[in-house]
C-alpha cells in the first residue's frame, strides 16, 4: 500500500492528524486529507515534507 500518515507541526513537535491518507486536495490556503475510508480533514496549512519511502507527509499550520 502507497497511503502515508500526516502529521502537523508546530514547531519542534509533530502531532498525527490522520493515517493512512490517500488523497490530498489543495484548495486556496487550505489542504482537503482523505483517508482509505473516506474519513476528510480540511487543514489551514501547507506542506513542508513529503517522504513517500516512510509513508510521512508534514504540513505546517499557517
Amino acid at each position: 500500500m502507497c497511503e502515508a500518515n500526516a502529521y502537523i507541526r508546530n514547531g519542534d513537535i509533530e502531532e498525527l492528524i490522520l493515517e493512512s491518507v490517500d488523497k490530498i486536495i489543495p484548495e486556496a490556503d487550505t489542504l482537503v486529507l482523505e483517508d482509505i475510508f473516506g474519513q476528510r480533514k480540511i487543514i489551514k496549512g501547507k506542506i513542508v515534507e513529503m517522504t513517500l519511502v516512510e509513508h510521512r507527509i508534514v504540513i505546517e499550520k499557517m
